[in-house]
């Protein structure tokens, strides 16, 4: 039974042995990607964004890697980019301010950051590597005032193109958006009446949105040669994260039985265009690893159950999958017993269970090799039940397992 899982993947310790299961399993798919995507199976699990940091660097080093996306605020993230580019700021600042989700106190995050600054430093431009985050400006209980990405987006179209065609001037925005705490209210989480969202200034707000980012699409040619791609793709998120905010926002003050799915689905396609647009901007310089919780990159719906209500959406994984095709590969992170996370050995009759029985304390498998092998067992597998103390986990569902292209388990996490 073993040495059929066994043969699936590859085991690996130090960061020699890392290299050696991605060139193996790189090789085991049908096409080079250039989005791979790395899930963590939890939240708030050091071990894991640890993991994805000896992942990028060996695919730096051995595969031609030069960006990293990880799920985080796509504006904050600039500030990170800028800091391993070119230096820009302190490594402290960038850990304060440009990260979302509390991310900023991880010290894998800032291993990965110092990281990425000392490669970089003393390298030409076009060699660098690149940060992005690409998410939205949102969590759990809030979504960012859209006034930071409109007036970024309104500023850089006012600064090189005819007056004439700008739609309003900053006073206009300033005035409809009016007092940012009345866009992060909390209340409006759980309550749509609270929510900004069904206002007639965020109709207006989302039309001026549109105006602008029609603007800068037809006007392409005169601002890249005024400017710089860069330049222009930063326009283009600003003209993305303003729209989609107003989008959410709006989602926010539905009153429907669909606002929460909805919600969850409007943020997850936020994320499928920011990974879209990185992959585009990076496509002369080589692929591009992105990390994030495995419920954001897995191909399958997603799904949640919610008191008496089942929840689905698509993930930004399923989206960009969808228009990538073998051009975007996941590899879902899976966990055996990790005590302090409330997860003990997991029962034999589940995927975790099964590869718990290999001997190494780390795999990286091929997921169609291994459903093979599992096939060989006869076994019919059922979906990890037992509750960790982290809301964050999600055990692997076996039924499932096929629409990913690989995993990584960790059998125990001290």
């Amino acid at each position: 039974m073993t040495s059929s899982v066994h043969d699936a993947g590859w085991a690996f310790a130090d960061d020699s042995g890392v290299g050696a299961a991605l060139k193996g399993f790189l090789q085991s798919l049908t096409a080079r990607p250039r989005l791979l995507g790395l899930g963590e199976a939890m939240h708030g699990e050091e071990a894991l964004p640890r993991l994805r940091n000896q992942v990028f660097q060996q695919l730096v080093e051995h595969e031609g890697y030069r960006s990293i996306a990880i799920e985080s605020d796509c504006v904050a993230g600039l500030t990170v980019d800028a800091f391993v580019a070119d230096g820009a700021g302190s490594l402290d600042e960038v850990m304060q301010c440009g990260f979302s989700h509390g991310f900023g106190e991880s010290a894998a995050n800032r291993e990965l950051v110092s990281w990425m600054r000392e490669y970089n430093t003393g390298r030409p431009v076009a060699d660098r590597l690149r940060f992005f985050g690409f998410d939205a400006p949102l969590e759990m209980m809030s979504a960012a005032s859209p006034r930071s990405a409109l007036t970024a987006l309104r500023g850089y179209l006012a600064a090189h193109v005819d007056a004439g065609l700008i739609p309003c001037g900053d006073d206009v925005i300033d005035r409809l958006i009016g007092d940012d705490d009345r866009w992060t209210n909390t209340d409006a989480a759980m309550n749509p009446s609270r929510s900004v969202g069904s206002s007639p200034d965020v109709t207006k707000l989302r039309l001026i949105a549109d105006d602008l980012q029609a603007l800068l699409v037809a006007e392409a040619p005169r601002l890249i040669a005024a400017t710089s791609r860069d330049d222009w793709w930063r326009a283009c998120m600003y003209g993305r994260t303003a729209a989609g905010l107003l989008r959410y926002h709006a989602g926010m003050a539905d009153t429907s039985a669909k606002r929460v799915p909805r919600l969850m689905g409007l943020r997850d396609a936020m994320m499928a265009d920011n990974l879209k647009a990185v992959v585009e901007s990076q496509a002369r310089r080589g692929p591009t690893l992105v990390f994030a919780h495995n419920r954001h990159l897995q191909r399958d719906p997603s799904r949640w159950q919610l008191a008496d209500q089942l929840l689905e959406w698509w993930s930004a994984g399923a989206i960009v999958a969808s228009q990538l095709g073998d051009q975007y590969a996941f590899v879902a992170s899976a966990l055996g017993g990790a005590p302090h996370q409330g997860l003990d050995v997991p029962r034999p009759d589940t995927l975790e269970g099964v590869l718990s029985t290999l001997p190494e304390n780390r795999h990286l498998l091929n997921s169609r090799r291994l459903a093979a092998a599992l096939a060989d067992l006869g076994t019919e597998l059922t979906l990890r039940t037992d509750n960790s103390t982290n809301y964050s986990y999600f055990a692997l569902d076996p039924d499932h397992l096929q629409e990913s292209d690989g995993v990584i388990f960790v059998k125990h996490l001290a």
